[in-house]
């Protein structure tokens, strides 16, 4: 298992590569439907709620009930991520395949895509402290930031190749 700590640098994404198991922590952002397209807005407009720089983004919600990972393959969630790598994002958690074109933008951008096991139980056992940080009204579907120690997922998207 490779441990990863955010926020990722260009090197540490580098060095990873299809099929790697890994563990990340420190801080990730979470976002799905409703909020990642505000986000982009957000970002358009100058207004970016948070620094993305190396930052990992998990499509998800958060709720007391805990955090798994939505299908990414979503219009609303895929189409914001060639634009959230370009801006700093370098880890996009999520689960399904992703088209040829987000692959090359991911690719272009040195991010990666990490699939993370479907366990919520596991995974909201990793989180250690959960704060909104943007789109409160979207209620479960807001942007929180996460504090987690090694949130795992392989690694199935980097560059240019995928599993």
């Amino acid at each position: 298992m490779i441990e990863v700590k955010t926020p990722a640098t260009d090197k540490d994404i580098s060095q990873l590569k299809v099929g790697d198991k890994i563990a990340i922590s420190g801080t990730i952002y979470t976002g799905r439907d409703a909020a990642l397209p505000k986000l982009v807005k957000a970002i358009e407009n100058n207004e970016t709620p948070f620094d993305l720089e190396g930052i990992a983004i998990m499509h998800t919600a958060v709720s007391d009930a805990g955090i798994a990972p939505t299908t990414s393959n979503k219009y609303e969630i895929e189409s914001t991520i060639p634009f959230l790598s370009e801006n700093g994002v370098k880890i996009h958690i999520g689960k399904g395949s992703l088209s040829e074109k987000t692959v090359d933008e991911l690719n272009k951008n040195n991010s990666i895509f990490v699939v993370c096991p479907p366990t919520a139980a596991l995974i909201s056992n990793k989180v250690l402290k959960k704060e909104c940080v943007a789109f409160e009204k979207e209620g479960i579907e807001a942007i929180y930031k996460l504090k987690v120690d090694k949130i795992p997922g392989i690694v199935t998207i980097a560059h240019g190749k995928k599993i």
